[in-house]
């Protein structure tokens, strides 16, 4: 019996961190109202997810499907745990990577309008193990529009493990198989999330402020 993803939850009133407490990049100051997961919480938390991971699925082959642009940062930590503990546990993982971008066509995610931009063929994952890396599910419509793609081509198994769920109304239900931090229904910027592009060079994930949406609003 498959267990309900356990998962660190930030609440909604969350104070979070002074931003003159950590090292933030000068051009950004301006930008953020708060560091809400320091870079050092986000990574024992990918450590033990890697954990979970092995420990649940240790022992078949499986195909890491990094989901770009956001899963990137995520995706490299998450590995390089999964690789220590390969060298350093009894039960490991043989891994092989691939990687695929999303595009949603229209205002509303359904199979249809959801197109994938590089990564091998879909078909490549009939009769695989494969775990999808995300940074982050809101509504939980892409995700489930990729699920529904890749479940056309048959894998053995699929599991979904996102670094973030948010905690919105707008959310259809959908739940990853593992979770790294529940958040507020707010935007959050840094460690490869982004507003236009800026704030993938952040390390840790901020609060987002209003002069930041206003300076790069597009």
């Amino acid at each position: 019996c498959w267990r309900m993803a356990s998962f660190l939850q930030i609440a909604d009133d969350d104070k979070g961190h002074d931003l003159d407490l950590f090292c933030i990049p000068k051009h950004y100051e301006e930008d953020l109202d708060k560091v809400i997961i320091p870079h050092g919480l986000i990574m024992d938390r990918t450590e033990r997810l890697a954990r979970d991971i092995i420990q649940e699925i240790g022992g078949y082959h499986i195909v890491a499907l990094c989901v770009l642009k956001g899963g990137y940062t995520f995706f490299a930590d998450l590995l390089n745990y999964i690789k220590a503990l390969n060298r350093n546990s009894d039960n490991s993982l043989p891994l092989t990577v691939d990687f695929i971008r999303l595009k949603n066509y229209g205002k509303h995610e359904s199979t249809s309008n959801v197109k994938i931009i590089g990564g091998d063929e879909l078909s490549t994952l009939r009769g695989k193990n494969v775990l999808i890396v995300e940074d982050i599910v809101e509504t939980g419509r892409t995700i489930q529009a990729l699920l529904s793609l890749l479940n056309g081509h048959k894998p053995n198994m699929v599991k979904v493990v996102s670094l973030l769920v948010k905690r919105t109304p707008r959310n259809l239900g959908y739940r990853p198989d593992y979770i790294g931090f529940e958040i507020p229904d707010k935007f959050f910027v840094g460690y490869a999330l982004d507003y236009n592009e800026y704030f993938r060079d952040l390390s840790h994930i901020c609060l987002l402020s209003e002069r930041g949406k206003q300076k790069y609003r597009v």
